[in-house]
């Protein structure tokens, strides 16, 4: 999946491209720290590589943990013999390096791409609920702004794909944990009873909104955020999905890349 959103710019969300979607490892899947094959995982990084026309070394794939670290990609680290250690307990990734492609993996967690218009910087975030909540996307735009002197309004914004808000069921902790941290629970929570059930009524939580609210909060224009729409939990043939899968699965890989002029 391909978006729009600044020349010479690639942005994407890596599709599985399977027939075998049960099987949790079968299709793209580039995140090494899966379970999956190695031999595996080194074929799809260098097919992305390739198609991305650019050197392996300037994939960048951080290992997540649901925490809020921002990694700042330069020179110096991409060419470092601790790259694998630098990038260990990252969830956002930011540069304004061209020629190198800077991505999340997800499997129903919501990855977010930032492009800054005036400088050319570049932002990948891993936005799951835990991450949303400590308003990891927010976070990554201060440290745009530290490193490379972002201004929110300058910002093009993606939310890709991950799981849909009618799928996205929580109890009731999730839920409490994004009224404590002063979420428009209107906007992100609907309360609905689930299908075949008689009385059961569960959360479902909207992780694009949230995200979205808290991009608007920060200064980010309304008009410059792009909201994939694609649930990955109803279409786990297109994109991993955890939830469908397992926790021992692929992972969708969002990534951006801006090209030399």
């Amino acid at each position: 999946m391909l978006y729009n959103i600044a020349p010479n710019t690639m942005a994407f969300s890596v599709e599985r491209r399977t027939d075998d979607v049960e099987q949790p490892y079968a299709g793209f899947n580039v995140t090494p720290y899966t379970g999956d094959l190695p031999s595996h995982v080194r074929s799809c990084q260098q097919r992305l590589a390739d198609y991305l026309r650019i050197p392996l070394g300037n994939l960048v794939i951080p290992r997540q943990t649901h925490g809020t670290r921002c990694a700042i990609i330069t020179p110096q680290l991409l060419a470092s013999k601790n790259r694998e250690e630098a990038l260990d307990d990252i969830d956002a990734v930011i540069t304004d390096m061209p020629e190198v492609c800077i991505g999340v993996s997800t499997a129903d967690c919501l990855p977010i791409l930032l492009y800054d218009a005036a400088t050319g910087a570049v932002g990948a975030v891993h936005a799951g609920w835990r991450g949303t909540v400590a308003r990891i996307v927010v976070l990554t735009i201060a440290r745009m702004y530290e490193a490379f002197g972002t201004q929110s309004s300058d910002l093009r914004c993606i939310l890709g794909p991950c799981i849909g808000p009618s799928a996205f069921e929580v109890h009731d902790d999730v839920y409490d944990a994004f009224h404590q941290a002063g979420f428009p629970m209107a906007q992100v929570a609907t309360r609905i009873t689930s299908p075949g059930a008689r009385t059961a009524r569960k959360w479902y939580i909207n992780l694009w909104g949230a995200n979205g609210w808290l991009l608007q909060r920060v200064g980010v224009l309304a008009q410059n955020i792009t909201v994939a729409g694609v649930c990955s939990y109803t279409e786990y043939n297109r994109f991993f999905s955890a939830r469908r899968l397992g926790i021992k699965s692929g992972r969708t890989f969002t990534g951006i890349l801006r090209h030399e002029v």
